[in-house]
């Protein structure tokens, strides 16, 4: 980032992400965790509402998701970890303390590498470790515009896991590239929905601004309140302008937490940071703490799926995928998913196996995104199935579907349901590719555009596409493209030779 100034400014980003983990219970009890749609207050017991003389035990499965995020992420496992107390008062707190942790996370010393803009950055992970989440506030005001506050406490105690970064990151596109990276891996690994929307994957942000080559770290300044990939890059970006005018002013940065307002995008000030808070952390007496066997984190280690990059890279090699169409398949694992079982790749080799890849991926990218797009739908949801995919590219390949045609079927099947077969029967969508009958309707687009033909006589021989438009726009795409167009190109040379 350059200042209006000759001085140049470097930002230093380091982000904390929460993510809810997909657990049938809370964290240290029995209630369901699955709150979002549960009326206020119903998924409650006397240990997550923080009453006197409860014992909280442990999540057992939630300790192994946060194992595997820290192998997923390259971190050590401790072999010894404990859970401690997290004091400070705060409406949403039921018991006045969280149990986090705090000298002896779970995981920690990891790494994930970015390639923004064929760069590679690697962050450092400080730390993985697990905690509990809080109640939700909800803010209101009265008929008489009195503000008042709700409790509701079923959020209270769902397993939440803490994933902090080193400051390694230096502008808002790597740590874009970093929150998508992390998304991606999670849901691999399957241990969160990861909506932003709902809350399951929430980021707040340290960042901090010095002059460039300068190591001393610049006074930080924390933002929260950001619910999109979105959001936290305007955000960084519009904080590091502000940051940078306030040294070129000769001010001094106030290390603050501050909220983003995504309608104004802008950030504003919530509460003065200037010294650490003081949660007067101590060791959970009611929780014992865990000895984390070998047998078992190796366990862990072997049963982690195939995650994104090694997906990504295996494209490359074995379909002969660009790195583009390669990334974003692969940037979701339902998509990915998707693709592979559309593909059916043991009835290919070699060549054929990566046209068939390359046509694919065109088709679930472009053609079947548009449609998932205007539907608000993910892939995981399309009623157009894997089966069905595999089963228009079939009727590419025998010839029934022009590449025009099968986008109609497409759309027709995507939006009822039925099979790309039943909808070419039903609807005599079969591809012409008898000689005679495009003939006549090859004479009758050149006869009914003489000014195409006037522009390939005088040398635009692109005019010979529109004419072959024409043709396919008067049999409704089910005309074979290359056999029209040879046909085209043969009558207008013809015509030019007849002028000679």
């Amino acid at each position: 980032m350059t200042a209006s100034t000759s001085v140049k400014y470097e930002t230093v980003i380091g982000l904390e992400v929460h993510v809810q983990l997909l657990t049938q219970s809370k964290m240290f009890c029995s209630c369901r965790a699955d709150y979002q749609a549960a009326a206020p207050n119903t998924l409650v017991c006397p240990i997550c509402l923080g009453a006197p003389g409860t014992l909280p035990v442990i999540n057992k499965r939630a300790l192994e998701l946060t194992m595997m995020t820290g192998l997923a992420l390259n971190c050590a496992i401790s072999s010894y970890t404990k859970f401690d107390r997290k004091n400070y008062p705060y409406p949403d707190l039921m018991k006045g303390y969280q149990i986090s942790q705090y000298d002896l996370p779970v995981a920690s010393g990891g790494f994930l590498d970015l390639d923004v803009d064929g760069k590679t950055t690697r962050v450092g992970i400080t730390r993985v470790h697990l905690e509990e989440d809080v109640a939700k506030l909800v803010h209101l005001r009265d008929g008489s515009g009195e503000a008042y506050s709700l409790v509701d406490v079923n959020r209270s105690g769902v397993p939440l896991m803490e994933i902090v970064s080193e400051p390694d990151m230096r502008t808002p596109e790597e740590a874009r590239s970093y929150l998508t990276s992390l998304h991606s891996i999670l849901q691999y690994l399957g241990v969160t929905t990861g909506n932003m929307q709902d809350g399951n994957f929430r980021c707040d942000a340290n960042i901090s601004v010095r002059p460039a080559g300068e190591t001393e770290l610049g006074r930080k300044v924390e933002v929260k309140n950001m619910n999109s990939f979105r959001a936290v890059y305007n955000a960084l970006k519009y904080e590091a302008d502000r940051q940078a005018k306030v040294l070129q002013d000769g001010e001094r940065v106030v290390q603050e937490t501050r909220g983003w307002l995504e309608g104004q995008e802008i950030t504003v000030s919530q509460r003065s940071k200037e010294q650490a808070h003081d949660y007067r952390y101590f060791p959970e007496p009611d929780l014992p703490p865990l000895s984390l066997d070998a047998s078992w984190i190796q366990e862990l280690e072997s049963s982690l799926p195939e995650l994104p990059a090694h997906r990504r890279n295996r494209y490359l090699d074995d379909f002969g995928l660009s790195e583009y169409d390669a990334g974003l398949l692969t940037a979701s694992k339902a998509t990915a998913d998707y693709f592979e079982k559309s593909l059916d790749a043991g009835r290919f080799a070699g060549d054929g196996l990566k046209s068939r890849a390359k046509g694919l991926s065109n088709w679930i990218l472009v053609e079947l995104a548009r449609l998932l797009n205007l539907e608000g739908e993910d892939i995981s949801e399309s009623r157009f199935s894997p089966d069905q995919m595999r089963e228009l590219m079939g009727l590419i390949d025998d010839g029934t579907l022009s590449s025009s045609l099968a986008k109609t079927v497409l759309e027709e099947a995507f939006s009822t349901g039925a099979s790309p077969a039943s909808v070419v029967k039903e609807r005599g969508y079969v591809q012409i590719s008898d000689t005679t009958a495009l003939e006549a309707a090859v004479e009758e687009a050149i006869g009914n555009n003489p000014q195409a033909v006037n522009d390939y006589l005088s040398g635009k021989e692109n005019a010979a596409k529109y004419l072959v438009g024409q043709v396919m726009k008067a049999t409704r795409g089910q005309s074979k493209p290359d056999l029209v167009a040879s046909l085209v190109d043969d009558k207008l040379k013809a015509i030019k030779l007849e002028q000679v």
